[in-house]
């Protein structure tokens, strides 16, 4: 789904709301000023958003990244915020230590049966060698840097692409391993049917580019002719890029943004 308008996101040291990518240099001002009050350490400032394969789009996160935590950490905090639905697997690749070994057939072969024999560590360390795999053990004052750029993908079969931008790096810890300091508010999406209400449900069937997204008076309308949306293609709208796929229907974190937009 896209909405029109432009994604805003409030600060959550000071609660001012701004588009994308003001935030990002305000937050950084925030993180600066922390420099003078907290303890040494390493912490970074990452910017979370949609893969570009996308296109443009209307999700964002930032967050501020201890580097005591470890890669693993943020795949926790993704999981829970924005995509987990299945238990599908992940990963999170350097794209700049990609090599031509990415799509070698015993390379590959070799690597599943180090998984099947439990060799967690080897495989790693194959796979971070062939396609540049960012171990999840790896802690994030080793793997991160100014500017660096991680393709991260959950779910292998209906996946959802993201980009983690390394915005700045900091000589202080962060107030835990992983903080969240602003997120889009909920996307303004209207019923495709009336256009009056605010949407909170698809039809993952009948969902293109002129239907398939209902308020709950149209949603249940729509249920009396679409046997499939009554019986399982009926998905809540929620606030973050997997919304629509798989059985994704929200997170656990920052329940209050997680939710379809209040009409005023």
């Amino acid at each position: 789904m896209n909405t029109k308008k432009r994604p805003v996101g409030k600060c959550f040291f000071c609660e001012k709301e701004m588009t994308k990518t003001p935030l990002n240099k305000h937050l950084a001002v925030h993180l600066a000023q922390k420099t003078r009050e907290e303890m040494p350490g390493k912490s970074f400032l990452l910017k979370v958003e949609p893969s570009p394969k996308w296109g443009s789009s209307f999700y964002f996160l930032y967050l501020w990244a201890d580097g005591e935590a470890a890669i693993g950490d943020i795949d926790n905090y993704l999981r829970s915020i924005w995509l987990e639905c299945c238990g599908h697997m992940s990963s999170f690749t350097n794209a700049e230590k990609r090599n031509q070994m990415r799509g070698n057939m015993f390379d590959t072969m070799d690597a599943y049966e180090m998984l099947e024999q439990g060799n967690i560590a080897e495989y790693e360390k194959m796979m971070e060698g062939a396609n540049g795999e960012i171990p999840k053990s790896r802690l994030l004052k080793l793997a991160l840097k100014k500017d660096m750029k991680i393709d991260y993908k959950y779910d292998f079969g209906s996946t959802t692409e993201l980009l983690i931008t390394v915005s700045e790096t900091y000589e202080i810890r962060a107030d835990k391993a992983i903080v969240l300091l602003s997120r889009n508010e909920p996307p303004e999406e209207w019923c495709q049917e009336c256009g009056k209400e605010p949407a909170i449900q698809i039809c993952t069937v009948c969902i293109d580019m002129d239907e398939g997204i209902y308020c709950k008076a149209c949603a249940m309308k729509h249920a009396e002719t679409c046997g499939e949306f009554a019986d399982y293609a009926a998905m809540s709208i929620v606030n973050s890029p997997r919304c629509g796929v798989c059985g994704y229907e929200g997170g656990k974190i920052d329940k209050e943004r997680d939710g379809v937009f209040v009409k005023k």
